[in-house]
C-alpha cells in the first residue's frame, strides 16, 4: 500500500431489495441532469439522487421524487464521501431501465455498480480527499450453471419481460 493512503470499506446501507446505481461524474449540474434523465425515461420510477461535490463548498447535492430514497442517497453519499461520486436509489423499476439514459448524461464519467445485492465500496483516503477504487457486489460464485440453471435463467428473463 502506498504511503499516505488509507483503504476503507463502506457498506451500502439500504433495504434488502432496493436497487441502486453508483457512479462518478464531473460537474455541479450532475444532480439536475440525472434527475431529468430518470424522469424522462420512466414516470413510475421512484428515486433519490445524491452527488458529492469535489470543490467549492463541497456539499452533498441531492434531488429525487421520493423523500425516503433521497434520504437514503444522502446518507450513503456522506459515508462514501468520494469527490464527484453519485448514488441513485430506485423503486418501481430496475437499473436496466435507466442506465442508458444515465450513460447519456454528458458529465457522467463512469458507473461502478448497479445492484440490489449487498455491496461494499472500496474507498481510498489521502490527505487530499477520498476516491472510489471499486466495489464488492454480492458474494463469490459457488459453481458453474448447469442445464437446470440455464433454464431457470431463461424463464426468469421472460417472466420479467426482458426476452421473448
Amino acid at each position: 500500500m502506498a504511503e499516505g493512503v488509507k483503504l476503507e470499506i463502506v457498506p451500502i446501507e439500504k433495504p434488502a431489495d432496493t436497487n441502486f446505481i453508483l457512479g462518478q461524474a464531473h460537474f455541479i449540474k450532475t444532480v439536475e441532469d440525472l434527475y431529468e434523465a430518470i424522469v424522462n425515461t420512466s414516470a413510475q420510477i421512484r428515486f433519490g439522487i445524491a452527488f458529492c461535490e469535489a470543490s467549492g463548498p463541497r456539499l452533498v447535492r441531492f434531488a429525487g421524487n421520493d423523500e425516503k430514497l433521497i434520504d437514503l442517497a444522502v446518507s450513503n453519499a456522506r459515508r462514501i464521501g468520494a469527490g464527484h461520486s453519485f448514488i441513485i436509489f430506485i423503486e418501481n423499476g430496475y437499473p436496466i431501465n435507466i442506465i442508458p439514459a444515465i450513460r447519456n448524461v454528458p458529465e457522467v464519467v463512469s458507473l461502478f455498480c448497479a445492484s440490489a445485492n449487498p455491496v461494499q465500496v472500496v474507498v481510498a483516503a489521502t490527505e487530499q480527499g477520498r476516491g472510489i477504487l471499486g466495489v464488492i457486489d454480492g458474494a463469490a460464485p459457488l459453481g458453474v450453471e448447469g442445464p437446470e440453471d440455464k433454464q431457470a435463467r431463461h424463464d426468469l428473463l421472460r417472466r420479467f419481460g426482458y426476452k421473448l
